[in-house]
């Protein structure tokens, strides 16, 4: 304490902790309960990770937990993969999470619980928002690993039963991390397709890895994937693993399938129906083809027993044929015979439609409308006429200037306005006097 050339700050006391925890523990992997979970809006991740024994705070940065292919809650048992830090500001010790997943079977199930409870709640597994699934599927598209036994099982079922079927695999990555976020690429990519190529566009989408432990299948259990699903306009069988073993993306697609074989099988059931169909008609129509011929050689030989002399059917077939030639004859007779009549009759009735009579009648017609005209037009002339004259007399006998005839006059100024009395003359005044048969200029001289 008395020599001051050996103290140390605190911020360099912990920044050689962080070094040593760094540098001699690196990373490690450890199993403990989530408590105390925080997610700000920056997109990180802090809690603790603690058991019986003891507690760690521990940070998962935002492109790490965005990895995630589950969403871990308070109480979580969980395993994570961790460097060994220490916080310098505040001299915590901590650990800086770069993977994280549930631990142990009993958890998985519990994640799986919660997500399907909360997914059902929403309504995505409701039968009447499933999009039905084609009978006679054309262009399917296959998400999933090529490198993987389900694909070759796919390939096989679908080459055995129906040929004609276009199968298109959407490369995924199907298990770790990373395999929702690709499962969701794949879909969006088959999507493009559609908006891209509508003539040649996938009507069904298969869905398939092989079976594994809970572990391997828990990215078919990502609710981001599952809320993709139930976006698609396209129908999708889930054929996900065994038949004992279910995934939330079962649950929300249109169609689940026990395993990628059987969802082959579903894809190819009305084709190879169809073929079993076929096969069936073509032995039926064999077998009826082979009836008939049997039923005609039968015919035949008994045709042949009661063959007739050749000479005699001739005689038969001749005098056949003469008395077909009479009835033709006499059928050919009675036939001119109605054609005579029929022609006569529509002489008759031609003669009476001749566009000769047809042009004088409606020349008849026409004088007779021209003459009707004439006198109405006549009529209505002197019916104006004489409305007329009535008019100009009641006209004439309330005009002003009629009163002038008997010796009245009109007197007015230059601004010709009418003289009413002698209040609105002037003397020297020049004002005009109309009479009956003209005008007087006079001057006003008192």
């Amino acid at each position: 304490m008395d020599d001051n050339n050996n103290f140390i700050s605190v911020g360099e006391l912990n920044r050689k902790a962080k070094y040593l925890l760094e540098s001699e523990l690196g990373t490690v992997q450890v199993v403990g309960e989530v408590s105390n979970l925080a997610k700000p809006s920056s997109g990180h991740m802090y809690f603790t990770l603690k058991d019986e024994d003891g507690a760690v705070r521990c940070a998962m940065f935002r492109n790490q937990n965005m990895r995630l292919n589950f969403a871990p809650e308070n109480g979580d048992l969980c395993a994570v993969e961790a460097q060994v830090s220490l916080y310098a500001p505040r001299g915590d010790y901590q650990l800086i999470v770069n993977r994280m997943e549930p631990y142990g079977e009993g958890n998985l199930a519990k994640q799986f619980e919660l997500l399907k409870a909360k997914l059902e709640k929403e309504g995505l597994f409701d039968h009447a928002l499933k999009r039905e699934i084609p009978k006679y599927p054309i262009h399917v598209a296959v998400v999933t690993s090529s490198s993987t036994a389900a694909f070759q099982d796919v390939m096989t079922t679908v080459e055995r039963r129906a040929r004609n079927t276009q199968l298109t695999i959407v490369e995924a990555t199907v298990q770790g991390d990373t395999a929702p976020r690709s499962l969701i690429n794949a879909l969006e990519q088959i999507e493009k397709f559609n908006v891209n190529n509508p003539s040649n566009a996938f009507d069904l989408i298969l869905m398939c890895r092989g079976g594994g432990s809970i572990e391997d299948l828990w990215c078919f259990n990502h609710e981001d994937l599952a809320r993709k699903i139930h976006r698609l306009d396209i129908p999708l069988i889930s054929a996900v693993g065994h038949e004992i073993d279910f995934t939330i993306c079962d649950f929300v697609a249109d169609l689940r399938a026990p395993t990628p074989t059987a969802g082959a099988e579903i894809v190819t059931e009305y084709y190879y129906q169809s073929l079993e169909l076929l096969n069936d008609l073509q032995e039926k129509i064999k077998k009826s083809f082979q009836t008939s011929i049997n039923n005609e050689q039968q015919k035949i030989a008994l045709l042949k027993a009661q063959l007739k002399s050749p000479i005699s059917i001739i005689k038969e077939r001749a005098q056949a044929i003469d008395s077909m030639e009479l009835k033709i004859f006499q059928n050919i007779k009675n036939l001119l015979k109605d054609k005579h009549q029929d022609i006569s009759i529509n002489q008759i009735s031609l003669n009476q439609l001749t566009p000769s009579k047809k042009i004088k009648e409606v020349r008849l017609r026409f004088m007779q409308l021209t003459k009707e005209f004439k006198g109405r037009i006549a009529r209505i002339l002197v019916d104006r006429l004489n409305q007329l004259s009535g008019i100009e007399k009641r006209l004439h006998a309330v005009s002003p200037y009629s009163i002038l005839d008997r010796g009245y006059s009109i007197v007015t100024n230059s601004n010709q306005e009418i003289i009413k009395n002698v209040d609105q003359a002037k003397p020297s005044e020049k004002l005009s006097v109309k009479l009956s048969d003209g005008e007087l200029s006079v001057e006003v001289s008192k």
